[in-house]
C-alpha cells in the first residue's frame, strides 16, 4: 500500500500546523472559523469529530480507529477521509 503524500510515510502524522489548530473557533454545529485569515467553513458531524480529534491527535490511523467505533465506515475509508480533511486544515494556514 503506497503512503499518501499528505502524511508522513513513517508514522502517519498529519503534520497539521498547531498554531492554526489552536486558533480555530469550532462550534458544536460544525461552523469553523479562523480569526486570523477570516476563512470559515462548515462541516458535518463526522468532519466535526475529525477536527476535534486533530486538536489532540496527529496520527491519521489513530484518529480513524477512534472514528470507526463511532461511525459506520471502514478503517481504510476513514483514514483517507481524515487525511483529506487534514489537507483542508493545512490550507487554512497558508
Amino acid at each position: 500500500m503506497a503512503a499518501s503524500p499528505k502524511t508522513n510515510v513513517d508514522n502517519g502524522a498529519l503534520q497539521l500546523p498547531l498554531e492554526v489548530m489552536r486558533r480555530l473557533a469550532i462550534s458544536d454545529t460544525g461552523f469553523i472559523f479562523d480569526p486570523v485569515t477570516g476563512q470559515s467553513f462548515t462541516t458535518n458531524a463526522s468532519g466535526l469529530a475529525i477536527i476535534r480529534l486533530c486538536c489532540t491527535e496527529q496520527n491519521a490511523r489513530c484518529i480513524a480507529e477512534i472514528l470507526t467505533a463511532e461511525f459506520d465506515v471502514t478503517l481504510s475509508e476513514c483514514e483517507r477521509e481524515v487525511v483529506e480533511f487534514a489537507s483542508v486544515i493545512r490550507r487554512l494556514g497558508t
